[in-house]
């Protein structure tokens, strides 16, 4: 590929205010800032791809958590992949593709032991913020490490759709799982479970409750459920499982833009007779499994036991676009941000 000109300036999203509820237009600000050559140690990457993620609205909020709030005046940041544009860094070269987490922005001036290269020919680039990225290792290491899952089991998925359900419903099946149940929110998506993906059974959580609508696709109760959304989901879930039955805290994206407190779920007494192990997990902590991850998972994709979707919007100006499309449900699979060539 032909190197591009560094420009003197690029353009990048700032956090203005603090959201309260769902964020709006004036919260942000896409800003034109200088592109800062690199000084050693350090490598200028041109950005392709950007990631967009619900962990992020909890970082807009000025509270301690296990990431750092986002702070005022300053470019928000995130997964993204691009292309070295120039290099004070042994071991990397211009053109290099490079895994990092600065995003929101067209350039980033990154130290280099911030930054992964990735092998481009292996996949397509936007892969490695997706499927071969973090929200691969997250289901990957939520079913496998967290919950301990065995063959035979039955795994409930909410937020089955998304970038980190629609992978833990399909590595389920793959690793043995009996039934693999999802719940999404349109009929669309479904379909899309059921016919593409695999799945046993999956259910519209719009059209019912939710512990009804389980009901009806796991007879039998479950003994995994991988929580992406909290909430109601969360009671049914508790409710359907079984004696030793293991829940996967990912995400609570029901939950995010409440400005009150959500209550807890009203049958959480029921984990002592059952002996459930509820366990919130962050895929930091499981960094170890990135080899194995990876090999398992490029070969699914390789002979085509693991299907892979995206949901791709255009230009860095609808970032907030499609960050609070990803918020509303509106992906299928990834949600990610193409900047022009």
């Amino acid at each position: 590929m032909a190197e591009q000109p560094v420009p003197a300036t690029a353009r990048e999203w700032h956090l203005k205010a603090r959201p309260n509820g769902w964020p709006v237009a004036t919260d942000v600000a896409l800003v034109e800032a200088p592109v800062r050559l690199p000084e050693p140690g350090e490598i200028l990457v041109r950005n392709a791809y950007l990631s967009v993620d619900p962990y992020m609205r909890g970082r807009m909020n000025d509270v301690k958590s296990y990431a750092p709030p986002y702070q005022l005046d300053r470019p928000m940041d995130g997964g993204a992949v691009g292309y070295v544009a120039a290099s004070a860094a042994e071991g990397f070269e211009v053109g290099d593709a490079v895994l990092h987490g600065q995003g929101w922005r067209e350039y980033a001036t990154v130290q280099a032991a911030h930054a992964v290269k990735v092998d481009a020919s292996k996949a397509p680039l936007s892969y490695f913020l997706g499927v071969l990225g973090m929200p691969g290792l997250t289901a990957y290491a939520g079913l496998v490490s967290v919950a301990g899952i065995k063959p035979g089991d039955v795994v409930f998925v909410s937020g089955a759709a998304g970038a980190v359900g629609s992978l833990v419903g399909q590595i389920a099946r793959l690793k043995g799982a009996s039934r693999v149940v999802g719940s999404a929110g349109s009929a669309a998506k479904v379909a899309k479970l059921v016919d593409d993906y695999g799945f046993d059974a999956a259910f519209n959580y719009k059209e019912g409750p939710v512990r009804e609508q389980l009901a009806k696709a796991a007879p039998e109760g479950i003994d995994v459920y991988f929580d992406n959304v909290g909430g109601e989901h969360l009671e049914a879930a508790i409710g359907a499982l079984g004696v030793h039955g293991r829940a996967v805290l990912c995400g609570a994206i029901a939950q995010y833009n409440e400005t009150a407190p959500s209550p807890g779920p009203r049958n959480l007494v029921q984990a002592i007779g059952k002996r459930l192990r509820i366990e919130g997990m962050l895929v930091g902590d499981h960094a170890a499994l990135q080899p194995q991850f990876t090999a398992e998972v490029a070969g699914w994709l390789t002979d085509g036991g693991l299907r892979y979707d995206e949901t791709s919007v255009e230009g860095i100006e609808r970032m907030m676009d499609a960050f609070l499309g990803l918020m509303r449900g509106e992906n299928t699979g990834k949600m990610v941000v193409r900047l022009a060539s």
